[in-house]
C-alpha cells in the first residue's frame, strides 16, 4: 500500500485553499477576498530565516511587481516570534504580512506537515485571479530559487487576461424584472421611512456578528413590510427570476430572504468593498443573491466580480444582475446621485434547514 504523504500535495490547476489568519492590520484576514489579481503566497519558516531572506531580497529587487493591480505577495511566517516583533510588517501598496506561527497556512499549501511540527518546505505559491494555482516552487537560501518564480510572474498577461482571454462573469443580466411603477413604488417605501445605516456579517469564534465599517460598506436599507408589496416582489421574483436561474443553474429556488430596498448615496460615499455572501454559519445557507436596480440615474454603483476581470455590470431600471453566492464580489463608489436597489438572497428548501440549524448561531 502506498503511503500518504506527510505534506498535502498541491500543484498548478488545483484550487487555492483559503483561510482566515492574523495579520499587521486585521486579525482575521480573509485570503480570497485578494482575488482577482495575481497572488504570491512565501511560506517560511521565518523571516529571518535563510530561506525567508533569501525571498524577500528577490521580493525587493522585484518591487514593481507588486502594486496591488498585477499583484500583490503575501509573506507568511511561521515563526511566533516575528508576529512579536511585528516583522517583516505590511508594505503597501502590494506587500502584506500574514502570523502563521500556528501553521494553519502552511499546512494548506503543504509547506508543514499535515500534523505535528515535522519538516517545514519553504515554498512560493502563485496563484491566478479566480484562486487556482499557477505554480509551485520551492524556496532556498539562494534568492534566485524566488527570483526566478517572480520572472515568470512577470511574464504572465494582465490579470483579466490570465487565462489567455478576456472572462465574463458567470451572472446573468435579465433586464425587465420590475416594471417602472413598482420600482417607483419601493423607492416611495424607502424615502416614506429613511433608511438605516446598514453593515455586514462576519465570523467570530463560530458566530455570526454584524459589524459596521464605512470604509468596507456604505448603504443605508429599509425593509419593505407592506403586503401588497411583498405580494407583487414574489410574484415578478417567482415568475422572472426563479426560471432562468433553473434554465443555466439546474436549480429551483423556492424561498427569499429579505425584502430590503438599499440606497448607495453619494453624499456618503455609498460602496460595497469585495466580499461573498456566504462565508458565516449564518449565511451559509444563501444560494444566489439578486441586485434589482430601482433607477439608473446615478454614476458609479455598479457591481462587479474582481476574480473575473474588472468590468462592471449596471442594470437598467427594473433589471436584475443575478449571481452565487459564493462569488466575490462589490459595488463600486457612487459619485453622482443615488443608487436604489432591491437587494435578496434566493436559497431552497434544503438551504432552509441550514438556516434553522443555524440561527443560534448569529448575534444581533
Amino acid at each position: 500500500m502506498r503511503r500518504m504523504s506527510s505534506h498535502l500535495p498541491l500543484a498548478a490547476g488545483d484550487p487555492a485553499p483559503t483561510f482566515v489568519q492574523r495579520s499587521p492590520s486585521n486579525p482575521r484576514y480573509t485570503f480570497d477576498t485578494a482575488a482577482g489579481r495575481y497572488l504570491v503566497l512565501a511560506l517560511l519558516p521565518g523571516a529571518q530565516s535563510p530561506e525567508g531572506r533569501a525571498a524577500l531580497a528577490a521580493v525587493a529587487a522585484r518591487r514593481q511587481l507588486f502594486d496591488d493591480r498585477f499583484a500583490c505577495l503575501f509573506v507568511a511566517s511561521a515563526d511566533p516570534d516575528d508576529e512579536a516583533a511585528g516583522r517583516p510588517g505590511n508594505s503597501l501598496p502590494g506587500i502584506r504580512c500574514l502570523w502563521d506561527g500556528d501553521r494553519k497556512v502552511a499546512r494548506l499549501y503543504g509547506a508543514a506537515p499535515r500534523e505535528g511540527e515535522g519538516a517545514f518546505l519553504p515554498r512560493l505559491v502563485v496563484i491566478d485571479p479566480t484562486m487556482r494555482v499557477i505554480e509551485v516552487a520551492p524556496l532556498t537560501a539562494d534568492p534566485e530559487a524566488a527570483g526566478a518564480a517572480l520572472d515568470r510572474l512577470a511574464r504572465l498577461p494582465p490579470p483579466e487576461r490570465f487565462a489567455g482571454i478576456e472572462l465574463q462573469a458567470p451572472v446573468l443580466f435579465l433586464p425587465r424584472v420590475f416594471e417602472p411603477e413598482l420600482c417607483a413604488r419601493l423607492i416611495a417605501a424607502y424615502e416614506a421611512q429613511g433608511g438605516e445605516v446598514s453593515g455586514f456579517m462576519r465570523e467570530e469564534g463560530g458566530r455570526t456578528v454584524g459589524v459596521h465599517d464605512t470604509r468596507h460598506k456604505s448603504r443605508r436599507d429599509v425593509t419593505v413590510s407592506d403586503p401588497a408589496l411583498v405580494q407583487a416582489i414574489n410574484d415578478r421574483i417567482r415568475r422572472r427570476v426563479v426560471p432562468e436561474i433553473a434554465k443555466v443553474h439546474q436549480f429551483r429556488a423556492t424561498r427569499m430572504e429579505r425584502y430590503l430596498v438599499g440606497c448607495y448615496d453619494a453624499g456618503e460615499g455609498g460602496h460595497f468593498a469585495p466580499h461573498r455572501d456566504n462565508t458565516t454559519p449564518g449565511t451559509a445557507h444563501r444560494r444566489f443573491a439578486v441586485s434589482i436596480n430601482l433607477n439608473d440615474d446615478f454614476e458609479g454603483g455598479e457591481v462587479s466580480f474582481p476574480e473575473y476581470g474588472p468590468r462592471g455590470f449596471k442594470a437598467p431600471t427594473g433589471g436584475a444582475v443575478v449571481f452565487s453566492c459564493s462569488l466575490l464580489h462589490a459595488v463600486s463608489r457612487v459619485t453622482r446621485g443615488r443608487r436604489y436597489a432591491f437587494l435578496p438572497f434566493l436559497y431552497d428548501d434544503a438551504a432552509a434547514a441550514i438556516r434553522d440549524a443555524n440561527r443560534g448561531t448569529i448575534t444581533a
